[in-house]
């Protein structure tokens, strides 16, 4: 285990008492996994997701990152935020946005921060963008130095609050491809916060499925899904079906309806 989440509470001041977002979730993630989070608008995945990066305190409970209990963003701990737009510094290229990182820590030369630097405006696919500004970007590419810029300091997780909700489908799927390489090329441990179940599906190796305010664990499933993934030849798979259709089967169910066809008179 790289990250554990222990009986965590949060709730927060409303007029009249108290509104409660997360209510006794326990989780534990394996160092190398991919566990993406699912669940119904306003169930507290962010709000975990941001307990887990040490970004909020909960209420009560605890979390633990490599045996330590977290008390503020724990090195070794990125998160990547859904809004790439306010994230990333407008007067900065992509090169000094990615590079931001290093130069504030104090331990790496020039030279050594140009190269890191280089190879992961690399990995990203994003050579011979070095001196665009992000206003001159679009916003997959904007998403990607947001991900060389989190990975700049070789963290060993990567938590990721619906990194890709504000980008078009095809957009999505190479974004979806490149996170996927990453997390095997890099031998990252990823947290990913997603409303689409088809997304979490394809990209995970697990899927935690949160209940409807106050969050709780409802369903927790260990995808078993060939690699390589394709987007075609996977999505088609009984397996692939079978697990999608469990996990909205409970979302329909904590929701009330009874099919995808309900769903749609609400």
């Amino acid at each position: 285990m790289i990250l554990g989440v222990r009986c965590v509470h949060k709730s927060f001041p409303a007029a009249g008492g108290r509104t409660v977002a997360l209510n006794g979730v326990d989780l534990e993630v394996e160092r190398g996994s991919f566990v993406s989070i699912i669940g119904p608008s306003g169930c507290g995945k962010s709000t975990l997701l941001q307990i887990m990066a040490g970004l909020a305190m909960p209420t009560e409970g605890s979390v633990f990152y490599e045996q330590q209990l977290v008390e503020g963003p724990p090195a070794g701990v990125l998160y990547v935020f859904q809004q790439y737009t306010r994230s990333l510094f407008p007067w900065k290229t992509v090169e000094r946005n990615v590079s931001f990182g290093l130069e504030n820590n104090g331990t790496m030369s020039g030279d050594q921060i140009a190269a890191r630097t280089r190879e992961l405006i690399g990995v990203v696919k994003l050579t011979g963008f070095e001196r665009h500004y992000p206003w001159q970007l679009s916003g997959g590419m904007q998403q990607r130095v947001a991900i060389a810029r989190a990975l700049a300091c070789r963290p060993a997780v990567l938590l990721m609050d619906e990194p890709f909700s504000a980008v078009d489908a095809l957009t999505r799927v190479g974004l979806q491809e490149l996170i996927r390489s990453l997390w095997r090329e890099l031998n990252l441990t990823v947290i990913f916060v997603t409303h689409d179940v088809d997304e979490g599906v394809y990209l995970s190796t697990r899927v935690v499925a949160l209940s409807r305010t106050p969050g709780t664990i409802a369903i927790d499933i260990p995808i078993e899904l060939p690699s390589p993934r394709d987007q075609i030849a996977t999505r088609a798979l009984s397996a692939y079906l079978d697990y999608r259709a469990q996990l909205l089967a409970q979302l329909f169910a904590d929701e009330g309806l009874k099919s995808a066809e309900a769903a749609w008179q609400i």
